[in-house]
Protein backbone atom coordinates (compact mmCIF):
# COMPACT_ATOMS: atom_id res chain seq x y z
CA UNK A 1 0.00 0.00 0.00
CA UNK A 2 1.19 3.20 -0.93
CA UNK A 3 1.94 6.07 1.38
CA UNK A 4 -1.09 7.86 -0.23
CA UNK A 5 -3.75 5.03 0.13
CA UNK A 6 -2.63 4.41 3.94
CA UNK A 7 -2.84 8.38 4.62
CA UNK A 8 -6.24 8.60 2.96
CA UNK A 9 -7.18 5.26 5.00
CA UNK A 10 -6.02 6.35 8.41
CA UNK A 11 -7.73 9.46 7.98
CA UNK A 12 -11.50 7.81 6.67
CA UNK A 13 -10.83 5.32 9.56
CA UNK A 14 -10.27 7.25 12.52
CA UNK A 15 -13.00 9.99 11.59
CA UNK A 16 -15.46 6.41 11.31
CA UNK A 17 -13.93 5.36 14.73
CA UNK A 18 -14.75 8.55 16.59
CA UNK A 19 -18.09 8.62 14.47
CA UNK A 20 -18.40 4.94 16.43
CA UNK A 21 -17.83 6.58 20.13
CA UNK A 22 -20.19 9.65 19.57
CA UNK A 23 -17.25 11.95 18.61
CA UNK A 24 -18.05 14.26 15.41
CA UNK A 25 -17.04 12.16 12.01
CA UNK A 26 -15.49 15.16 10.80
CA UNK A 27 -13.46 16.43 14.24
CA UNK A 28 -12.09 12.57 14.24
CA UNK A 29 -10.94 13.37 10.40
CA UNK A 30 -9.44 16.64 10.86
CA UNK A 31 -7.14 15.25 14.39
CA UNK A 32 -6.10 11.97 11.99
CA UNK A 33 -5.02 14.60 8.89
CA UNK A 34 -3.08 16.98 11.84
CA UNK A 35 -1.87 13.69 13.53
CA UNK A 36 -0.42 12.48 10.53
CA UNK A 37 0.83 16.01 8.83
CA UNK A 38 4.45 16.29 9.29
CA UNK A 39 3.82 20.38 8.86
CA UNK A 40 0.91 22.68 10.66
CA UNK A 41 -1.69 23.28 8.63
CA UNK A 42 -4.34 26.22 8.47
CA UNK A 43 -7.90 25.99 7.86
CA UNK A 44 -7.75 26.54 4.09
CA UNK A 45 -5.29 23.76 3.71
CA UNK A 46 -7.45 21.22 6.08
CA UNK A 47 -10.55 22.44 4.29
CA UNK A 48 -8.61 21.89 0.75
CA UNK A 49 -7.14 17.89 2.10
CA UNK A 50 -11.10 16.85 3.33
CA UNK A 51 -12.92 18.74 1.00
CA UNK A 52 -15.27 19.89 3.89
CA UNK A 53 -16.67 23.27 4.63
CA UNK A 54 -14.81 26.23 6.82
CA UNK A 55 -17.65 26.37 9.23
CA UNK A 56 -17.06 22.43 9.40
CA UNK A 57 -13.36 22.96 9.71
CA UNK A 58 -13.38 25.89 12.49
CA UNK A 59 -16.19 24.22 14.70
CA UNK A 60 -13.85 21.29 15.03
CA UNK A 61 -10.94 23.04 15.59
CA UNK A 62 -12.38 24.81 18.42
CA UNK A 63 -13.32 21.06 19.62
CA UNK A 64 -10.03 19.83 19.30
CA UNK A 65 -8.43 23.05 20.99
CA UNK A 66 -11.13 22.68 23.89
CA UNK A 67 -10.24 18.90 23.97
CA UNK A 68 -6.43 19.99 23.85
CA UNK A 69 -5.64 17.35 20.94
CA UNK A 70 -4.59 20.37 19.23
CA UNK A 71 -3.04 23.90 19.76
CA UNK A 72 -2.89 27.04 17.87
CA UNK A 73 0.30 28.12 16.13
CA UNK A 74 1.23 31.84 15.16
CA UNK A 75 3.67 32.10 12.08
CA UNK A 76 5.51 35.33 12.47
CA UNK A 77 4.49 37.24 9.32
CA UNK A 78 0.84 35.47 8.54
CA UNK A 79 -2.22 36.27 9.62
CA UNK A 80 -3.35 32.71 9.33
CA UNK A 81 -3.59 30.56 12.35
CA UNK A 82 -2.04 26.97 11.91
CA UNK A 83 -2.95 23.92 13.84
CA UNK A 84 -0.85 21.35 15.20
CA UNK A 85 -1.83 18.01 16.63
CA UNK A 86 -0.53 16.61 19.76
CA UNK A 87 2.20 13.70 18.75
CA UNK A 88 2.43 11.93 22.16
CA UNK A 89 -0.07 9.21 21.99
CA UNK A 90 0.20 8.63 25.89
CA UNK A 91 -1.19 12.65 26.31
CA UNK A 92 -3.39 11.79 23.80
CA UNK A 93 -5.11 8.77 24.87
CA UNK A 94 -5.30 10.67 28.03
CA UNK A 95 -6.60 13.52 26.93
CA UNK A 96 -9.40 10.98 25.25
CA UNK A 97 -10.01 9.65 27.96
CA UNK A 98 -9.98 12.67 30.32
CA UNK A 99 -12.88 13.93 27.45
CA UNK A 100 -14.77 11.24 27.44
CA UNK A 101 -15.14 10.72 31.05
CA UNK A 102 -16.77 14.44 31.53
CA UNK A 103 -19.45 13.85 28.83
CA UNK A 104 -20.46 10.32 29.77
CA UNK A 105 -19.34 9.36 32.98
CA UNK A 106 -19.93 12.56 34.86
CA UNK A 107 -23.43 13.14 34.36
CA UNK A 108 -23.86 9.54 35.40
CA UNK A 109 -22.23 10.08 38.43
CA UNK A 110 -24.19 13.09 39.09
CA UNK A 111 -27.71 11.41 38.35
CA UNK A 112 -26.67 8.53 40.77
CA UNK A 113 -25.85 11.18 43.49
CA UNK A 114 -29.32 12.52 42.80
CA UNK A 115 -31.01 9.47 43.29
CA UNK A 116 -29.58 9.01 46.68
CA UNK A 117 -32.45 10.98 47.70
CA UNK A 118 -35.33 8.66 46.98
CA UNK A 119 -36.52 6.67 50.57
CA UNK A 120 -36.71 3.35 50.52
CA UNK A 121 -40.46 2.96 51.70
CA UNK A 122 -41.79 0.00 49.98
CA UNK A 123 -40.87 -3.18 47.83
CA UNK A 124 -40.26 -0.59 44.48
CA UNK A 125 -38.30 2.01 45.86
CA UNK A 126 -36.12 -0.59 48.13
CA UNK A 127 -35.34 -2.30 44.63
CA UNK A 128 -34.95 0.84 43.30
CA UNK A 129 -32.33 1.85 45.96
CA UNK A 130 -30.52 -1.36 45.76
CA UNK A 131 -30.11 -1.20 42.05
CA UNK A 132 -28.76 2.42 42.69
CA UNK A 133 -26.56 1.68 45.46
CA UNK A 134 -24.40 -1.48 43.41
CA UNK A 135 -24.30 0.84 40.62
CA UNK A 136 -23.18 3.54 42.78
CA UNK A 137 -20.64 1.64 44.39
CA UNK A 138 -19.40 0.43 40.91
CA UNK A 139 -19.75 3.93 39.56
CA UNK A 140 -17.29 5.41 42.23
CA UNK A 141 -14.94 2.82 41.65
CA UNK A 142 -14.77 3.12 38.04
CA UNK A 143 -14.67 7.27 38.21
CA UNK A 144 -11.88 6.45 40.85
CA UNK A 145 -9.58 4.36 38.61
CA UNK A 146 -10.24 7.23 35.24
CA UNK A 147 -8.99 9.66 37.55
CA UNK A 148 -6.24 7.75 38.52
CA UNK A 149 -5.37 6.74 34.82
CA UNK A 150 -5.96 10.60 33.99
CA UNK A 151 -4.11 12.28 36.61
CA UNK A 152 -0.68 10.21 35.95
CA UNK A 153 1.46 11.16 33.25
CA UNK A 154 0.35 7.11 31.85
CA UNK A 155 4.48 6.33 32.79
CA UNK A 156 3.36 2.88 33.82
CA UNK A 157 1.07 2.32 31.07
CA UNK A 158 3.81 3.20 28.32
CA UNK A 159 6.00 0.62 30.13
CA UNK A 160 3.30 -2.08 29.89
CA UNK A 161 2.79 -1.33 26.12
CA UNK A 162 5.97 -0.71 25.67
CA UNK A 163 7.14 -4.75 26.45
Amino acid sequence: MDLTTARNRFIVEWGTLCGNWGVNKAMGQIHALLLVSKEDMCADDIMSELQISRGNVNMNLRSLLEWRLVEKQCKKGCRRDYYRAEKDMAKVFRLIIENRKKKEFDPLVELLDDMKQVQPLCDDSNEFCRVVGKLTVYTKKVDHALNALTSSKLEWLTKIVNR
